[in-house]
């Protein structure tokens, strides 16, 4: 007997995913205190011989689409040290409807210090994502906090014309707010993002965002770094030093050509995490 079946009806299954890693230092290390996993969020430690830690993060669904929904926190303990960036670029499919959610809570106690550097996110054409980024930093706490876009790949001939991207900032320092920023666009993207006031036709742009005491000290290589295709600048903020980059370029190879010097200068010692490669 044949039945015939209404799909229209059935729900797309959507990402709700969530995960959480807490690192303390004992006994000269970082060590992993708190590990949750849920979903299609996971995390993993490649070994290292010294500090910092490095966590690699995983979305195991492959990418966002309309709906998904995924959170990320971590906490580094004082004195503590860790790396965290992503297995690969973050796709942003085509949403049929509704639009992806990325929250990602951050937090340095005093002494501390936190590398936040995933890979790219990629947009696609017809996607809309909404992420927002809460940095909390204790007193003497260090931070560098990176995100990479790139609004389709060039090389693969992808076009991004109609798509809804909105990012969010906050940082916070002794309950004092000290970075806030918002970038939005959408639906018309391409229009949008190619007025002098955005990208100036620039398929790809970085984000850099370094708290520490002699965060101004950079302020010179970066901007050799940098070059013509972006700025940076340094203040004094709260007691603390902060030095903000902006890079921009016409695909995401040539972002990241500078954006990987420019990373081992601010992340010091710590250089890039494993999975970064050229």
């Amino acid at each position: 007997m044949r039945h015939e079946h209404d799909f229209s009806a059935v729900a797309a299954e959507r990402v709700s995913a969530r995960g959480e890693l807490v690192v303390v230092a004992k006994a000269d290390r970082t060590r992993i205190e708190r590990l949750y996993q849920e979903g299609a969020a996971k995390l993993r430690m490649p070994t290292r011989e010294a500090d910092p830690l490095e966590a690699v993060l995983i979305n195991t669904a492959g990418g966002l689409t309309g709906g998904d929904r995924l959170d990320w926190a971590v906490t580094v303990g004082e004195g503590a040290s860790a790396v965290v960036t992503t297995q690969a670029c973050e796709k942003l499919y085509r949403a049929s409807s509704g639009t992806a959610e990325v929250g990602c809570r951050l937090s340095v106690a005093a002494g501390g210090r936190l590398a936040w550097l995933p890979q790219e996110t990629i947009v696609f054409d017809n996607s809309a994502i909404c992420r927002r980024i809460d940095l909390d930093l204790a007193p003497g706490a260090e931070a560098l906090i990176m995100e990479a876009t790139v609004f389709g790949r060039r090389a693969m001939g992808e076009q991004v014309r109609h798509a809804r991207f909105s990012d969010r900032w906050r940082v916070w320092r002794r309950g004092s707010l000290i970075h806030a920023e918002d970038f939005a666009v959408g639906p018309e993207i391409d229009g949008q993002l190619a007025s002098r006031a955005a990208l100036g036709g620039a398929e790809a742009f970085a984000t850099v965002l370094l708290f520490s005491e002699d965060a101004a000290a950079n302020i010179d290589a970066a901007r050799a770094i940098i070059g013509e295709a972006g700025g940076a600048s340094a203040w004094e903020v709260a007691g603390s030093g902060k030095l903000l980059a902006r890079l921009v370029a016409g695909d995401g190879y040539t972002l990241r050509r500078r954006l990987i010097p420019l990373l081992e200068l601010l992340n010091e010692r710590a250089g890039l995490p494993k999975v970064w490669t050229l």
